[in-house]
């Protein structure tokens, strides 16, 4: 498959999804509404684990777990290729909810994953996580130095379809933009970019809070996580605090609502953070999806369309494994 690609949407998924492509001498164009990166890939905390997995499918899980094993390599290529750190670190994860200990530990042996019960909570060494904006920057730097043309601020309006096929995309300034496949990455905003050909997906934005704290170095050290909550230690200090789950539409303020809520949550994971307010609140529009279960297939009716999307809360945790699949899906397509 030795033809040009078009990738719609430049999040992490859309950015690896460009890197898989482009490893296979493919000429790539990743084409983006506004800024690489910058709205869901960038807002979430980079927890590279299902929380709470064994509350999953196994379809979740296998995803998440395969993409969540190529992170190690791929940290050190990015560190290699472009000099930036995506501060992959095993820093592992204390679970304080309300579980059930023997579907857990079931689950953990089932799928080799190494878990210590004590006192009440549930301590999961292995769990590690990414710096998400670092992790963007250099995925970027790595599509620019392997030629990957980045086509940034460009809004597409319709898909110009024939014969089953997409023919060009329109912009909103007018332009014509062909390839000779395409592959919607665009997350929350899937859905209203195939229009009616989204035909039957329930893709819809479900937006997520979070607050940012800093403190001494060491203060945290590893991530907390209780009633769909969860503290997370940066290298710095910084620590990050998540995350709500809201069905606004594409409404992305902050609330004080929210806010109040996440700090009292984080307060009480954590009490030193008592002594401190937040130094940034922000949102992001997440790609919700049925059971978190992303969409990695060929579009069912547009012959040279594909769509990798609707990975939820676990796009960047996925997303190193769902390029892979969908690579795979189109070498083994004629279309």
């Amino acid at each position: 498959m030795k033809r040009e690609v078009m990738v719609i949407g430049g999040g992490v998924v859309g950015c690896l999804t460009a890197m898989a492509l482009t490893r296979q001498g493919i000429k790539v164009t990743v084409v983006d509404r506004g800024v690489l990166g910058a709205e869901a890939s960038w807002a979430g905390g980079g927890i590279l684990f299902p929380l709470l997995p064994w509350d999953y499918s196994e379809t979740v899980n296998e995803l998440a777990l395969a993409g969540a094993a190529i992170y190690p390599l791929l940290a050190e290529e990015l560190i290699t290729t472009t000099g930036i750190d995506p501060e992959y670190t095993v820093c592992g994860m204390r679970v304080l909810s309300h579980f059930d200990a023997a579907v857990a530990q079931q689950w953990c042996t089932t799928h080799g994953v190494s878990a210590e019960f004590q006192d009440d909570s549930l301590w999961l060494p292995q769990v590690a996580q990414v710096r998400n904006p670092r992790l963007i920057q250099a995925l970027r730097q790595w599509l620019e130095i392997h030629g990957v043309i980045l086509k940034e601020h460009t809004q597409i309006t319709t898909l110009q379809t024939q014969s089953n096929r997409v023919r060009t995309l329109q912009t909103s300034e007018g332009e014509s933009l062909s390839a000779d496949r395409y592959v919607i990455t665009a997350g929350a905003w899937s859905k209203p970019l195939l229009g009616t050909y989204a035909l039957e997906s329930d893709l819809r934005p479900m937006r997520g809070q979070m607050l940012l704290y800093k403190l001494p170095i060491g203060t945290l050290q590893h991530i907390l996580y209780s009633d769909d909550f969860y503290l997370i230690p940066r290298r710095d200090g910084h620590i990050l605090a998540g995350s709500t789950v809201e069905d606004v539409g594409y409404d992305k303020s902050t609330t004080p609502q929210a806010a109040a809520d996440l700090q009292r949550k984080a307060i009480r994971l954590l009490p030193a953070l008592a002594s401190c307010n937040p130094i940034a609140h922000w949102s992001g529009l997440r790609p919700g999806s049925p059971d978190n279960k992303p969409i990695i297939a060929k579009h069912p009716v547009l012959e040279n369309l594909w769509l990798n999307t609707g990975h939820f809360r676990y796009g960047v945790t996925m997303a190193t494994a769902s390029a892979q699949m969908l690579l795979q899906q189109m070498l083994a397509s004629s279309g």
